[in-house]
């Protein structure tokens, strides 16, 4: 008799690359049991990321999440508990009662946390995966496939590599007792093994993603349908060597990239709500949800239909071929020049805010150049100010006042940003910045312009803003049909 039950699917995936080296069925839809925990857990280091909540939150268990059935950490309805402990029991034991409790804490309910799941999925291209729960038991509906797990188990590799020692831990504390690994076996057995995650239920068999690392090389086996925890983990084994002897020795790192962060209701709008629960230092705890328009994927922002070539003219810094030349040229208030055409274009976009630009406490005067061009220049009493807080100023035709764009450094609570898009190249990041800021005056004044480089390009950030004000200038933008979703402190 076959070692594996049917129907049965696997995969195996240079971890480096993404390369597949080997799959049976791995498309096929199948129940994926525990192997779920991996997308609830990742859902929770992102929250806690987005300052959603911490890992010293104290979560109160709900009647729902303490009926789950085994395995589970045994929590009773009404106890308190720090998040943390959960995701140990969650990770580790594979509990259903903490997997439940997790979801609960984050999105308000079970069904809501699926539905989170389940954007999150497919913004990692987990295409043919439909969650229904946060604990991977048997329901209608919630499937999954080799390759679609196999995806979810490189994300967790790469994307919270702070948090993976969670999945080779033979045993850690979960607030209420020890509890030991569900892939202890495979740990203790394999070289080089260090994660990842279970899952069994009657109708999923017994299934496994596994990751092992030995030198530089690292390789990612999901295998579906096992007919024991003994002959699962041997068919990962073979298959964990085939994928070693197809590895090639020297592979550049391509990490898969953090998936755009959706929230709980896919949306940028963040509403604060604190628990009735002090944690046990008397501070209460604090639950940070998105309930405004964000989205799936980071586009270049788009010009509002309708509007004219002026309101959506190039910025005076496209001129130069180098837009960060521009940048510390306009910075340190050297003699640049811009054609007159250029600045006439620009006007009508600042002419769309409907405050002043000036910082309150900005000593700014005009100085009138050779070609007619106003620049902000610091009052000769005032101390020089370094590169990211000086300011960048255009002037309107002589009838018109004069709008002035500044940057200021992070000060008093303003802890959150904004994100306006992800581009290919530091200087599209950088133009669409100033662009930007040109065009929503009232709500970027004092905000720093930050390119920050991910692995799937250059996201471009205002960062030092209240979370009031990000909220306020997200949806401004997105009223222009700009790209827009709000960062939490970090």
């Amino acid at each position: 008799m076959s070692a594996l039950a049917a129907p049965y699917a696997a995969m195996v995936m240079d971890a480096r690359s993404g390369e597949v080296l080997h799959s049976e069925n791995a498309d096929t839809p199948l129940h994926p049991a525990s192997l779920t925990k991996m997308m609830t857990l990742y859902i929770a280091f992102e929250a806690v990321e987005h300052g959603e909540l911490t890992m010293d939150t104290v979560v109160t268990i709900s009647r729902n999440a303490a009926a789950e059935p085994p395995s589970k950490l045994g929590l009773r309805s009404g106890q308190k508990i720090k998040l943390r402990y959960l995701v140990r029991a969650a990770a580790v034991k594979s509990a259903n009662d903490a997997a439940t409790a997790i979801g609960e804490a984050i999105s308000g309910s079970e069904a809501a946390f699926a539905r989170r799941m389940n954007r999150t999925a497919q913004a990692m291209g987990m295409s043919r995966t439909t969650f229904k729960n946060a604990n991977g038991l048997t329901e209608s509906g919630h499937m999954s496939t080799a390759r679609d797990m196999t995806l979810l188990g490189r994300h967790m590799i790469y994307d919270y590599p702070q948090y993976y020692n969670l999945f080779s831990r033979i045993t850690a504390h979960a607030g209420m007792r020890e509890v030991y690994n569900t892939n202890r076996r495979f740990l203790g057995s394999y070289k080089g093994a260090d994660g990842i995650k279970t899952g069994y239920t009657n109708a999923a068999g017994f299934n496994l993603v596994a990751s092992a690392e030995r030198g530089s090389e690292r390789v990612v086996t999901t295998v579906f349908g096992g007919r024991s925890t003994a002959s699962r983990n041997a068919k990962v084994a073979e298959l964990m060597d085939l994928g070693f002897k197809r590895t090639k020795p020297r592979v550049a790192l391509r990490a898969p990239g953090k998936p755009p962060y959706l929230g709980n209701s896919g949306l940028g709008n963040v509403e604060v709500a604190r628990s009735a629960d002090p944690s046990p230092d008397g501070a209460q705890g604090k639950t940070i949800r998105v309930v405004s328009a964000a989205v799936s994927r980071s586009l270049r922002p788009q010009s509002r239909p309708g509007a004219s070539s002026a309101d959506v003219a190039p910025l005076v810094a496209s001129v130069e071929s180098d837009i960060e030349t521009v940048l510390a040229s306009v910075q340190t208030a050297e003699q640049k020049t811009v054609s007159e055409v250029e600045i006439a274009e620009a006007v009508p976009a600042v002419a769309e805010a409907d405050a002043s630009g000036v910082a309150p406490n900005a000593s700014v005067k005009p100085v009138r150049r050779p070609q007619g061009i106003l620049m902000a220049s610091a009052s000769a009493a005032a101390p020089a100010a370094p590169a990211e807080t000086q300011a960048v100023a255009v002037s309107a035709p002589a009838q018109e006042p004069q709008e002035v764009v500044t940057r200021l450094s992070t000060s008093g609570g303003r802890h959150w940003g904004i994100n306006v898009g992800r581009y290919p190249s530091r200087y599209a990041a950088e133009k669409v910045l100033l662009k930007t800021a040109l065009m929503e005056t009232s709500t970027l004044d004092g905000s720093l312009r930050k390119v920050v480089d991910r692995s799937s390009g250059y996201d471009a950030n205002f960062m030092g803003l209240s979370r009031e004000t990000a909220d306020l200038a997200c949806r401004r933008l997105q009223a222009r049909q700009v790209t827009c979703f709000m960062i939490g402190p970090s």
